[in-house]
């Protein structure tokens, strides 16, 4: 079959790379300059550095069996995750029960009752029945009203912004069912994953493939004449999405300890802030320490019609409060990434779109369809290999 798929992103890679194993004609459409999506890198400090920040868990063994494939294990480094949490101008160390059970921000009987909650969720498999209860609600109830406030609604909102309260338990879920069960190990493709980008264009190059960037799609249907089934990776129709903005800048200065780390502060403009250096180190990138602040908003919010300057004086400022000895006259480099429809909204009632559409033998598939996991790169991958073999029959 001719097949053409619009979006170059990670699952129109590997659906294309795919497809073309399987001995079919794949061009793939791609509106920007790079492929990718939101892996796809920009050079900072000499190297490759994700637009988005990205790590992998021990888990994700799509991803992980992919690098393998394209000959990257090599370049696949794992690291220890060193995790905190921010709540009531305080910075406490949140890297597994040791830690929940000396994390005063609780009672104690509190901290005992989080982390039997978070072990029940740890080892029950059957996720199906929290689909239709609300998260909030069922954190609330299991956890108490202290912890709720304190660790759960902060990551609600920070998520999911006003739609919080209509968020499925499932997704939840599987966010602590997956990460409790991964090593406490994160990694990370030493010089950026736009190495996996590069090897997967070169695959599909190699066996035939088009790639063809630039090039905005206005109409899938007219492909349709052109090619036996046509494959869209864009945003699905009927599914809410939110936006992520991306603040990312360089400093010699080290703010913290810890890799990762939750906001919750309903005060602060994003959700989580990264010292990504503080993960694989500052060899890689001058000497410098690589820094992101990360929040999802809707796509009307304020922050997408703000500047550049407006964002950054937004974020930095907050960022003050949080590390009191912040210079920002110390920051070398600063960039603002604004990622529209980057977070399906998985309410109590969602439906996972399907492939087929209302047009023949035109298809979709798109990271909406990952669920009840939070959506990632290694289910974009897997999303891609799903699709392959469908559109295969």
């Amino acid at each position: 079959m001719k097949i053409a798929i619009v979006g170059g992103g990670v699952t129109g890679l590997v659906a294309g790379y795919r497809l073309l194993q399987k001995g079919h004609q794949v061009t793939i459409f791609e509106k920007s300059e790079q492929v990718g999506g939101l892996l796809a890198g920009f050079k900072i400090n000499g190297t490759n550095l994700e637009k988005a920040y990205h790590h992998i868990f021990t888990t994700d063994t799509a991803i992980i069996n992919l690098i393998e494939e394209l000959g990257l294990a090599d370049k696949l480094q794992w690291y220890s995750d060193k995790t905190a949490i921010y709540y009531d101008h305080k910075m406490y160390s949140f890297n597994g029960p040791k830690d929940l059970l000396v994390f005063r921000a609780l009672p104690l009987l509190d901290r005992i009752r989080t982390g039997l909650v978070g072990l029940w969720l740890q080892r029950d498999n059957a996720w199906e029945k929290y689909k239709a209860i609300p998260a909030y609600l069922w954190m609330k109830k299991s956890n108490g009203k202290n912890a709720y406030n304190v660790i759960w609604e902060p990551l609600l909102r920070g998520k999911f912004h006003e739609y919080y309260d209509q968020v499925s338990m499932a997704w939840l879920w599987a966010r602590i069912h997956t990460r409790s069960n991964s090593s406490g190990k994160l990694g990370y493709i030493d010089g950026g994953f736009q190495i996996i980008i590069g090897a997967l264009v070169e695959k599909i190059e190699n066996l035939g493939g088009e790639i063809k960037t630039k090039t905005l799609v206005k109409d899938i249907k007219v492909l349709t004449t052109q090619y036996d089934k046509v494959l869209t990776t864009g945003p699905i129709k009927n599914i809410s999405y939110l936006g992520a903005i991306e603040v990312i800048f360089t400093s010699k200065q080290s703010l913290s300890s810890y890799y990762w780390h939750n906001i919750n502060d309903l005060k602060s403009p994003f959700l989580v802030f990264i010292q990504h250096t503080n993960l694989v180190g500052i060899k890689n990138y001058k000497g410098e320490h690589i820094y992101y602040m990360g929040s999802y908003v809707p796509n009307t919010h304020h922050l997408f019609k703000d500047s550049e300057d407006q964002v950054k004086k937004e974020f930095f400022g907050y960022l003050k409060k949080l590390f009191p000895k912040f210079n920002k006259k110390l920051v070398t480099q600063s960039f603002v990434f604004k990622l529209a429809n980057a977070q399906h909204i998985v309410t109590t009632n969602y439906q996972i779109p399907k492939y087929e559409t209302e047009y023949k033998n035109i298809y979709q598939v798109n990271f909406s369809q990952i669920f009840p996991e939070d959506r990632g790169t290694n289910f974009a991958v897997r999303e891609g290999e799903k699709i392959a073999n469908f559109l295969q029959g």
